[in-house]
């Protein structure tokens, strides 16, 4: 699956259908994509994801005009995900939203540190391997913490989900 960043966003606008036939040409079947979000769901042959990553990006970019931040993860990856407590369930019950960042590599020390820095006592972070969960206690447009910001501190590209889309699609594409 393909999470992409930038689309339908900003001023931009990509119809689903252009979104599975640019996937399409890159060889890629069962090509689906859930909500207008950038969730992109695909069958390839074996290739490392940061591959995958690279050659859907430099497409995008090339068809749509602009730059397309590209998050690739496995099905088991995807499970994994939706799976994980970052939180406490006496937490989670009590939070008004659960998001997901996507990274492409895992954050060093220090940028875990910096993650870190941007807890509040609305918004609490914890980093797993190439995720970052953020989960908010109040609206999130009670929160001053925003993905540009947090792109340029920790010095990495990111897109995020909220855990209730990675439910359903894990819902709706199980691994295997």
């Amino acid at each position: 699956m393909a999470f992409l960043r930038a689309i339908n966003v900003g001023g931009h606008t990509v119809k689903m259908e252009t979104l599975r036939e640019l996937f399409s040409t890159l060889g890629f079947s069962n090509v689906e994509t859930f909500i207008a979000s950038g969730n992109v769901i695909f069958e390839s042959k074996a290739a490392p994801e940061r591959v995958l990553e690279n050659k859907i990006a430099k497409l995008l970019e090339s068809a749509l005009g602009y730059g397309v931040g590209v998050f690739v993860r496995t099905d088991e990856e995807l499970r994994a995900i939706s799976v994980y407590k970052p939180f406490s369930d006496e937490i989670l019950k009590a939070a008004q939203a659960l998001n997901i960042c996507f990274l492409h590599e895992p954050l060093s020390p220090g940028a875990v540190d910096t993650v870190m820095s941007f807890r509040t006592g609305i918004d609490e972070f914890h980093v797993q391997g190439r995720e970052v969960y953020w989960m908010c206690r109040t609206r999130q447009s009670d929160s001053t913490f925003m993905n540009k910001p947090f792109e340029r501190a920790i010095k990495s590209p990111a897109t995020f989900r909220s855990a209730k889309t990675i439910a359903r699609l894990t819902a709706k594409y199980p691994a295997g």
